[in-house]
């Protein structure tokens, strides 16, 4: 499962590099099927990023690899955290 997202995530990655950002894997959990991004450069800045992962990554994760349930953006995660400190 990892593999074949993995090869998904760099056939999507031209397009968010066109944007001046980046995509880069960092887990998948195959029990639950959730798959942690990290999108980077202008992504983390850009108000569309959150439509990008859910209405793009998302959307072709689950079309093309069975078993995936979600994608996040751990950069986001990283973001909140050092907000709140």
């Amino acid at each position: 499962m990892e593999e074949k997202i993995a090869k998904v995530i760099e056939a999507i990655r031209p397009a968010v590099q066109a944007d001046n950002g980046d995509i880069f894997l960092r887990s998948v959990d195959t029990e639950t099927g959730k798959v942690e991004v990290e999108l980077v450069g202008a992504c983390v800045s850009c108000p569309a990023s959150t439509l990008t992962l859910k209405a793009g990554v998302e959307r072709i994760l689950k079309d093309r690899v069975d078993g995936v349930t979600e994608v996040v953006n751990i950069g986001e995660t990283f973001v909140e955290s050092a907000v709140s400190l």
